[in-house]
């Protein structure tokens, strides 16, 4: 039976809920609820089960109905390493069962890139990409990435999920170099102009999946950070050369549906970092906080919010650490004018209309390209959203007429699991328009 089934899913692409009855079989549809009796996989070649199994929130003896199904099926898709996933709930031999069929990605990507470095389209980077995805079945990670151009780097990266498999227990391993642009204005007016600095980072998490939604990391790091000159505040340190050590740790909650682009659940993180911790006079503390919340409503539209904070505490937080917008955290309305502080506050609103909604895109015709590199899942949204943002310094009251506020509109296209594209249109509070090319969603 597992092979009659296997046939229908991969062979004729049978979409979800969609059935088949034969003399011994039948394909649940419409309106269900199921006692789980067995679970089948078809279709992953070199992927462990166990990296499917441990993303599902049902077993054997729970009952589903197709809303659990359409959600654990969009938790696997959010692994990132399967172009198509289908639950498939179907009868036979007076057992129940649910067949996961999934097609795998492409894994390995020697390809080059182009960048938009803080999603700014004027600051542009360029390179190569080495990355290994799925590594060994496992979904671990490698990554190594020279980029030139604006701000030049060079990255390895290495994630493994299954560090200590018995106790869910995973390992992240980085080592990163920038020559890089000081982004402070402040900074820049104390130097008198643009200057370069040149940070080198490796850092080494090690994180506990406590369940399903909730996981937990600890993590230490060590920073080089070379300035052309020993101005105070620009350095950490009483040295144009700050050398500072860093641990923390960090709190997870997530029930989102699908991590690309979630249409339902919930994502929390907290996190608190320890710098320098008074070796070489440095001695300062960062706290990030981000909650975000998604609702699905009528004929598939989303509804999403999302509140975050960053703060930084100690005697000096160096500039190149302060908490800003206009970089990686942007206001739309506002999104290329740089705002600075020890503390920032952001919060955002999204409504999402479907246009196209996952609809399977194929161009195995091609030739010479992998059939895994020309599968896709393709969707347009409309959207409409307000962000507001303030940053502070220490001591400077929070006043609401000091938020800078945008709102606007604008198209996302989703091109899953590999590319998301938006172009918004945005006013700010001052009436003044700007269109933004992104690459990636918002939140």
């Amino acid at each position: 039976m597992l092979k009659f089934a296997s046939i229908i899913v991969l062979l004729l692409n049978v979409p979800f809920y969609s059935y088949s009855q034969g003399n011994d079989s039948l394909f649940y549809s419409g309106s269900y609820s199921i006692k789980v009796d067995s679970i089948k996989l078809a279709g992953s070649k070199i992927t462990d089960p166990d990296v499917i199994m441990r993303e599902l929130t049902f077993g054997l003896g729970d009952t589903v109905n197709s809303k659990i199904l359409e959600y654990n099926s969009k938790r696997v898709f959010s692994l990132g390493i399967f172009t198509k996933v289908n639950f498939i709930p179907y009868r036979a031999n007076q057992c129940n069962y649910i067949l996961i069929s999934v097609s795998e990605s492409w894994y390995i990507y020697p390809i080059p890139f182009i960048n938009f470095e803080n999603r700014d389209w004027q600051e542009v980077s360029y390179g190569m990409n080495f990355l290994v995805k799925n590594f060994r079945g496992e979904n671990e990670t490698f990554r190594a990435t020279a980029a030139f151009g604006y701000d030049p780097s060079f990255t390895l990266y290495y994630n493994r999920p299954y560090f200590i498999r018995e106790q869910s227990i995973y390992l992240t391993v980085q080592l990163y170099y920038q020559n890089a642009l000081n982004k402070s204005p402040i900074a820049k007016e104390l130097y008198g102009g643009d200057f370069y600095q040149k940070f080198i980072n490796g850092s080494i998490d090690i994180g506990k999946r406590l369940n399903l939604f909730n996981k937990i990391d600890l993590f230490a790091g060590y920073d080089y950070i070379e300035n052309p000159v020993f101005i105070k505040g620009i350095s950490a340190s009483n040295e144009r050369i700050d050398r500072q050590v860093s641990v923390g740790g960090s709190y997870t909650y997530d029930t989102r549906d699908l991590a690309q682009f979630p249409g339902r659940g919930i994502y929390a993180f907290a996190s608190v970092q320890f710098n320098g911790m008074g070796i070489d006079d440095i001695n300062y503390q960062v706290a990030n906080i981000d909650l975000r919340k998604y609702f699905e409503l009528n004929s598939g539209m989303i509804f999403k919010f999302r509140v975050a904070s960053r703060l930084t505490f100690g005697s000096l937080v160096p500039y190149y650490d302060l908490s800003d917008f206009g970089f990686g955290e942007r206001i739309r309305g506002y999104y290329n004018q740089v705002m600075e502080g020890n503390d920032s506050y952001i919060g955002s609103i999204e409504l999402n209309y479907p246009i196209i909604k996952d609809v399977g895109m194929s161009f195995n015709f091609v030739p010479v390209i992998p059939n895994s590199l020309l599968n896709y899942r393709f969707a347009m949204y409309l959207e409409l959203f307000s962000d507001s943002g303030i940053t502070r310094f220490w001591g400077q009251p929070i006043d609401i007429n000091d938020f800078s506020s945008g709102y606007g509109g604008g198209l996302v296209i989703l091109v899953l699991p590999y590319y998301q594209f938006s172009i918004e249109y945005a006013l700010n509070n001052y009436g003044n328009s700007q269109i933004i090319f992104g690459l990636g969603t918002s939140f």
